[in-house]
């Protein structure tokens, strides 16, 4: 066999690894500091504004496991707003919403049990995700437990299983609406939306970037059959003019 020049070779082997050297993830910011959090830190109506600091969980926010029953290290009063905070590992159950509220600029490097769930009590009542990202999430990113609306916006996720479920065996079913705007999926990653159908809920979408996603693995809108109890049913995928609304000109692949 002819030996190739070492030029000729170099070339080859640039060539050969260009794809693997131009596959990007997502962009996360420098944390300005660190704040270790033991307790629940309880959000009012006024706000909280973290500096650009990194939270993460001690004692018995720090178990850095997958249980159903953590405690949050934040929980946001219906009205409030939590904005330019970093989350670190380990994160517990994340951001609790207990109303309308609002996450602006809010990062999770490394999801705990959910990064973040909407525990509204009013169909009227919305939380709001602006800005911001999330990263190394197992299972969920956003879980919606009650009734409402989430809206994810200008958002990034990396490395994730689903960025939204409707619960899909709360013990009290809702219908839950969640509309994603401008959000970037970088693989690997299962679904960006998990609802019921048989309560009625609706995803809506609109801007969707997904990156290195070439045999398009990752699910835009699966459909499950909601339970109060036992394990949900998935029985579809996709986009339909009912609960999955979305064109194919609404996803770009990249």
């Amino acid at each position: 066999m002819k030996k190739l020049a070492p030029l000729v070779l170099a070339a080859a082997l640039t060539a050969f690894l260009a794809p693997q050297a131009q596959a990007a993830g997502s962009t996360f910011p420098t944390p300005s500091g660190t704040k270790p959090v033991g307790t629940t830190i309880k959000v009012g109506s006024s706000g909280y504004d973290g500096g650009m600091q990194r939270f993460y969980g001690t004692g018995d926010l720090g178990t850095g496991g997958q249980g159903e029953d953590q405690g949050p290290i934040f929980q946001l009063a219906d009205g409030a707003t939590l904005k330019n905070v970093v989350l670190g590992a380990p994160a517990a159950d994340g951001v609790h919403c207990l109303g309308t509220c609002t996450l602006s600029n809010v990062w999770w490097e490394d999801v705990g049990e959910d990064a973040a769930t909407f525990k509204g009590t009013s169909s009227s009542q919305t939380m709001t995700i602006s800005g911001g990202g999330a990263r190394k999430a197992s299972d969920k990113v956003f879980q919606h437990n009650g009734p409402g609306t989430m809206v994810i916006r200008d958002f990034q996720v990396d490395d994730f299983g689903k960025l939204y479920r409707s619960c899909g065996n709360c013990k009290t079913q809702h219908k839950r609406h969640v509309v994603l705007e401008n959000v970037t999926a970088f693989s690997p990653g299962k679904a960006l939306v998990g609802i019921n159908t048989n309560y009625g809920d609706t995803a809506r979408f609109s801007r969707i970037t997904i990156v290195g996603d070439s045999s398009k693995k990752i699910s835009i809108c699966d459909k499950y059959q909601g339970v109060t109890s036992g394990e949900p049913k998935k029985i579809g995928t996709g986009a339909d003019s009912t609960n999955c609304l979305f064109k194919s000109s609404d996803i770009t692949y990249r």
